[in-house]
């Protein structure tokens, strides 16, 4: 009889198990090479000379492979990650590649999920009027997760009791026209407060560097002016206060500002970035990609101004010593169920705040630093536009006021035309869909990602001319009598992400955010 021992290398169980370590060590310092066979073995898989020869058969894989849009060939478990991460930025990699397969819609497989990216309005309203049900949900990121305090909030909840229960308390007591005329004084107190900081950066900078215009102005940070005026006006509105801190005296943020508004902004630009953890969950512990890491200190920073503000003023009503309502952070607290009780927990309530300033920040700021970039950039557009402040406002004894607003067509223009050409991302918020669908004759599986390309709808040549040019005309109807509406009903571009048609719009939260950007635009040019 054969010993199965003898045929062992070690000469007990003792050494087998004291040589486990040493086999580990050998296969973690060859790491690489194991990497290497393996994205080899893959890349053999991937091959597309090698596919063509595999029979699939009839297999209903086949069939719905066989159906979906047109994309890059997926690896196989991992899909096109590997693409995307060697590609920065990704959507530029996505709209070149669309570009090359000339496809106005297409599949990108990101671990199990499809990721479907759109540049044509008419596909767009398939999915977001056809099938607004279908499509009305949002995906669960690491990103999100953070920013929404767990998906308590209506930006980037996925659909269900949750999403509904907010949208209802949202829609009926703060985003309503009632509400937007109770906050008027708020905003123009911080419209005022605009001119005064820009004109004290003209003579403050004229007198520390000595350089002036010959119309006497200055060199000042439009981005910081435009970002600025954004964040004072959503603090006024959600807390009734401008300042953190003490400020400036010029008008001017302090570091406290400072500090929230960059949070804010930093935390937006990776609510959907494309990271690893949000398409292979089981990577999340280990933070590749760094993305966790500044999220939550971003929205650590973001939280630690605003809950404090929330927790004291809880007490406030609590105790007896508020007694009408002056901001939305007290319309929240007042919001009551149908049986009379507090509509929302204080989680909830922190978390729809942030939401609230998110949603009202970025896009205002963006439209207003590009539109007044392109005026600056082309003097005659400039011109018309301060010219039609001059015949609308006319004694310029006064300054323009959010009800000169309808009467300024050609400025409205310029900001629909900044929105189109220069969009604050280049995706719109990703819509799941719920269930299986076809759309534009493609099989568009459950759990799939629709990504709106704001910069593929906004600057598609089939739908616009010359759609790189910077044209304010293009959106005034029969002249300039014709009222222009900041709002895209055809979505030949976006401006906001909507959490599905016939639902809670993000357009109707950011009703205020529209104002700011006219506002802003108006005031700098006057």
């Amino acid at each position: 009889m054969i010993s199965f021992q003898t045929l062992l290398p070690w000469s007990s169980l003792t050494d087998y198990f004291a040589i486990i370590p040493v086999a580990l060590l050998v296969l973690i310092s060859h790491s690489t090479i194991v990497l290497v066979l393996l994205f080899s073995l893959l890349f053999l898989v991937k091959s597309k000379h090698i596919t063509r020869k595999i029979n699939y058969g009839q297999s209903s894989k086949a069939k719905l492979a066989s159906h979906l849009p047109p994309g890059p060939t997926p690896w196989p478990v991992i899909g096109n990650l590997p693409e995307i991460r060697r590609n920065k930025p990704a959507f530029r990699w996505i709209l070149g590649l669309m570009k090359q397969l000339d496809t106005d819609i297409a599949c990108i497989r990101l671990g199990n999920t499809h990721v479907i990216p759109v540049t044509c309005p008419e596909i767009a309203r398939e999915f977001l009027k056809k099938h607004d049900s279908v499509f009305a949900s949002r995906p669960l990121t690491m990103a999100t997760e953070y920013s929404s305090r767990g998906f308590l909030s209506i930006a980037v909840a996925p659909w269900g009791d949750q999403w509904k229960k907010m949208r209802k308390v949202v829609a009926s007591n703060i985003i309503n026209p009632q509400t937007l005329r109770w906050l008027l004084n708020k905003r123009i107190e911080e419209a005022d407060n605009l001119v005064k900081f820009i004109y004290n950066q003209c003579v403050n900078n004229t007198q520390d560097d000595g350089i002036a215009t010959a119309n006497g102005g200055s060199v000042i940070n439009l981005r910081h002016a435009a970002r600025q005026y954004t964040g004072n006006v959503s603090r006024k509105m959600m807390f009734n206060r401008r300042y953190f801190g003490n400020g400036k005296e010029d008008g001017g943020p302090g570091h406290e500002e400072e500090e929230h508004i960059e949070s804010i902004f930093t935390a937006l630009n990776y609510l959907y970035s494309f990271a690893l953890p949000d398409y292979v969950p089981w990577l999340r512990p280990l933070d590749l990609d760094g993305h966790e890491k500044i999220v939550s200190e971003c929205m650590r920073i973001v939280n630690s101004y605003h809950d404090p503000i929330i927790d004291d003023r809880v007490k406030q009503w609590s105790q007896g010593e508020r007694k009408e309502p002056e901001d939305l952070l007290d319309a929240f607290l007042l919001a009551k169920d149908s049986n009379g009780k507090p509509a929302l927990s204080i989680e909830e309530i922190k978390a729809q705040c942030t939401d609230l300033i998110f949603a009202a920040v970025d896009n205002p700021a963006n439209a207003a630093e590009w539109a007044m970039a392109e005026m600056i950039n082309n003097p005659e557009i400039l011109q018309k536009a301060t010219m039609e402040i001059d015949a609308v406002v006319g004694n310029k004894d006064r300054l323009v006021q959010e009800t000169d607003l309808p009467k300024l067509n050609y400025i409205t223009a310029c900001a629909r035309e900044a929105f189109r050409l220069h969009p604050i991302a280049p995706f719109n918020l990703p819509h799941v869909s719920n269930a299986d669908a076809t759309v534009a004759g493609y099989f568009i599986p459950k759990g799939s990602h629709v990504l709106l390309s704001r910069l593929g709808l906004g600057r598609n040549p089939k739908v616009w001319d010359e759609p790189l040019t910077f044209k304010p005309e293009r959106h005034l109807k029969e002249g300039s009598s014709c009222k222009v509406d900041l709002t895209e009903q055809e979505l030949r571009f976006r401006k906001e992400g909507v959490h599905g048609c016939g639902s809670w719009d993000r357009d109707d939260r950011n009703v205020v955010g529209q104002a700011d950007s006219r506002f802003y635009m108006e005031r700098a040019a006057w």
